[in-house]
């Protein structure tokens, strides 16, 4: 896997240990270098049992230095013989699909974790254009595609490129345990003012997750009691400078990576998902296990899991105005009102989001295979 990196590394590393631990025999080629953290991931999935080879795949399109990666994942495929191929993300879709094809091993599944074609903010309509007949494609010669929501999967199958009747939906799934016990994190050593209320926004810094959206939500004097806790690795200057510009540069703040997140989930008053766009979003599925009620745009994930006045609030569109009006509705709840929706949210993610069920759920598509 090439995006080794937030929740589709965490699904990966979940995922392995779970079929490790059911008694299969598993290979993970994934690369490093979007974050040094994976390979850490990386032993620990060497310690419980699984094959591991780093290969350092790139995200962005370069011919040599993918072409030497097709031919490493040729010969592995060769040496290894995997009865399935399962490629994660876009890069390590194409390659590992292409080599899979080329030496004849394996069925072919894959788990896009969003389309990159989807993604209007990041790339042009070209470069959409190129990737959509690239994917379409490879689809044709996918056995099936997995996708980590139910409304990801709906997505996949009006997307044109794949044939519906192969696409499943096995939902991404967590262990609650270590945020339903967390001890909050003082969030006074993170800059926040005592007083106000407030709102984390996990998740890596960029396009995809609506820093922008979020800080023009909260420029309304009907929010002047809350403030914005944003936690994930990125550079934030452009955030802080839209924020410094708004007048709310004492009410946004930015963290850095965290390895604290259940404490911080813990300490907060909730969740904001301001995504342009999510397959399964992993930090609604923990901060629901935290007990905390969720503002979320209504992208893919996050519609399935947040039911609208009863475990969060669901933006009715994807945008400013209808996030700013979705968080109005957040504080004019009471603390002990928002703190019963978290408590029914807590009770969801522990009945129907398990990492047992994503591990089951995965192997039964590969048994349809088989």
């Amino acid at each position: 896997m090439e995006c080794t990196i937030g929740g589709t590394r965490r699904h990966l590393v979940d995922l392995a240990l779970g079929q490790q631990e059911a008694g299969h025999e598993v290979a993970v080629v994934a690369a490093v270098v979007r974050d040094l953290g994976m390979a850490g991931d990386l032993e620990r999935l060497a310690q419980a049992g699984v094959v591991v080879e780093r290969l350092d795949m790139v995200r962005e399109i370069r011919p040599l230095v993918d072409w030497k990666h097709y031919q490493h994942l040729c010969e592995f495929l060769r040496r290894w013989q995997p009865q399935i191929v399962h490629s994660h993300s876009s890069k390590a879709g194409v390659l590992a699909r292409r080599a899979s094809r080329r030496t004849g091993i394996g069925q072919r599944v894959h788990t896009p974790h969003t389309m990159s074609f989807l993604f209007a903010e990041l790339f042009s309509p070209p470069k959409r254009a190129l990737f959509r007949r690239i994917e379409r494609g490879l689809a044709a010669h996918t056995a099936r595609m997995i996708a980590v929501s139910p409304s990801e999967g709906d997505t996949l199958r009006r997307s044109g490129v794949v044939d519906p009747a192969k696409v499943r939906v096995v939902c991404n799934g967590i262990d609650p345990r270590p945020f339903q016990t967390a001890t909050p994190t003082e969030l006074a050593g993170l800059g926040l003012q005592p007083g106000l209320r407030t709102l984390a926004l996990v998740g890596l810094v960029y396009a995809a997750k609506g820093h922008d959206l979020a800080i023009q939500a909260l420029d309304d004097p009907e929010l002047a009691g809350w403030q914005l806790l944003c936690v994930g690795p990125g550079d934030p200057s452009e955030y802080l400078t839209l924020a410094e510009r708004l007048g709310l540069r004492e009410r946004v703040h930015f963290s850095g990576a965290r390895n604290d997140v259940p404490g911080i989930l813990a300490a907060v008053d909730g969740l904001i998902l301001p995504s342009r766009w999510e397959g399964m979003p992993y930090v609604v599925l923990e901060a629901m296990a935290s007990g905390r009620v969720v503002l979320a745009h209504p992208v893919d994930g996050a519609r399935d899991l947040v039911r609208d006045g009863e475990t969060g609030f669901l933006c009715k569109s994807i945008g400013v105005e209808a996030l700013r009006t979705a968080w109005r509705r957040l504080a004019a709840q009471s603390q002990e009102d928002a703190r019963r929706m978290g408590l029914k949210a807590q009770a969801e993610v522990s009945e129907r989001y398990t990492l047992a069920s994503m591990v089951q759920g995965t192997l039964a598509v590969y048994s349809e295979l088989l």
